[in-house]
């Protein structure tokens, strides 16, 4: 398999990625997971760029930190909002696909006459702004275009790691070896230091309490001088589990919300629908209906709704969630006790889910808090308030998601637990 990564401006960017649009209130790591583990679980790397989110993996070469060259390439020709180019570098010939905003391809071909029937086939979609292709291929309308002339050395679209315990793991590790290093260069002043400095009982307390007034007197008389301001304060760091809405309150909330946007449409069909943690939101596909009568019958059905035109032929309508009461919830157990009490409670209704136990850092840039979360992804035929129920003997619960699939009649879960 060729690596998917080029070097343009002696820059290493990665290309190749899988790009989906996501909705509104998703998260995009964890749409991010669930997009790897339903395509292949090796896509281990994640961006978000936009409205999307693109996967990589390390296999072809990916590595935390590298740009996306598609993104890269969409900031560098953002006056045009659907394009089709190929570029050469190197020996490849890099081909990149945007319409109205959205990436819809992204790859690296070894092979010119590949590039060039992949280049064809999209070409003969109507409406392309722009037209980017070699010279050579003599392609109608298509210019040529120098990729290291587009690209501004501005990194916006990076990837990161789509398991966050593997960061956090190597965050530790570095730490821990950076101050061995310093302690072991360090070592002789410091110990210099240490032994040169009186004993506390050597010390008379008159004379320690009158030296440390003459300190404070001093900084007091600076501080006017040059007018030092104090730092401000960091605000106190606020735990997620302090806030929680009541898991069942939340479900059918979503259920209703959901419900409210998915309402059939004439000429119009219903794609899939979602409830985040902001909005609730649908897509719609055209069938023979036009953008006039989907917004007639929008404004009767769904006041107060939103409708984005993702195309001409997609619209997405989404609604906010109304405010929920929220309380500190925390689940006092050990994680690998309350792990194999949600296996118990998905095996007792013989249904499968994923589980990973990941640790969240907290900080206001002074203090920092480690938390322990327990992340459950599921397909179910049971609706949120059903679902829910499973989880009624645990604290800390929080669905952070879910979703209706209307063509296989299956919702997908997305549920936390803040643990001790």
């Amino acid at each position: 398999m060729t690596s998917q990564v080029i070097t343009v401006n002696r820059k290493k960017y990665a290309v190749g990625l899988f790009w989906q649009p996501t909705g509104a209130g998703h998260l995009a790591r964890s749409y991010a997971k669930v997009l790897a583990r339903s395509i292949d679980k090796k896509l281990n790397l994640f961006t978000e760029y936009r409205t999307m989110v693109g996967l990589g993996a390390k296999k072809s070469g990916h590595r935390v930190g590298m740009e996306s060259m598609a993104a890269a390439v969409t900031d560098a020709l953002t006056e045009y909002s659907s394009f089709l180019a190929v570029f050469i570098v190197d020996k490849f010939f890099f081909l990149i696909a945007v319409r109205n905003g959205i990436i819809l391809e992204d790859k690296l071909f070894e092979n010119e006459e590949d590039a060039r029937a992949e280049y064809f086939k999209l070409s003969e979609i109507p409406d392309w702004n722009a037209l980017f292709a070699p010279s050579t291929w003599g392609m109608p309308r298509a210019v040529e275009r120098n990729i290291s002339d587009l690209i501004i050395n501005t990194p916006r679209s990076l990837l990161r790691p789509i398991s966050r315990v593997s960061t956090g793991i190597m965050s530790v590790v570095l730490l821990v070896a950076f101050c061995l290093s310093i302690g072991y260069l360090f070592r002789e002043p410091i110990n210099q230091i240490v032994n040169s400095q009186p004993k506390l009982e050597q010390v008379d307390p008159e004379l320690a309490a009158e030296y440390q007034k003459q300190v404070e007197e001093k900084n007091k008389e600076l501080d006017a001088e040059f007018n030092i301001q104090k730092a401000p304060q960091p605000e106190p760091l606020v735990m997620p589990y302090d806030y929680l809405p009541d898991p069942m309150e939340r479900a059918e909330i979503c259920y209703q919300a959901m419900g409210f946007v998915m309402q059939p449409v004439l000429g119009w069909n219903q794609s899939s629908v979602e409830c985040g943690e902001t909005h609730a939101g649908a897509w719609f596909v055209r069938n023979f209906g036009t953008l006039g009568d989907f917004y007639n019958f929008a404004t009767e059905l769904m006041p107060r709704a939103f409708v984005q035109e993702e195309s001409e032929n997609s619209l997405y309508v989404r609604v906010k969630l109304p405010a929920i009461n929220t309380y500190a919830s925390l689940d006092e157990r050990d994680v690998d006790t309350v792990m194999r009490e949600v296996t118990t409670a998905f095996q007792s209704i013989d249904s499968s889910f994923d589980m990973e136990a990941v640790v969240d850092t907290l900080t206001n840039g002074v203090d920092t808090a480690y938390i322990n979360v327990i992340e459950i992804s599921a397909d179910s035929k049971l609706v949120p308030m059903q679902f829910m129920k499973i989880f009624e003997n645990f604290d800390g619960v929080y669905m952070t998601r879910c979703s209706w699939n209307v063509s296989t009649r299956t919702w997908n879960y997305e549920v936390i637990i803040y643990v001790k």
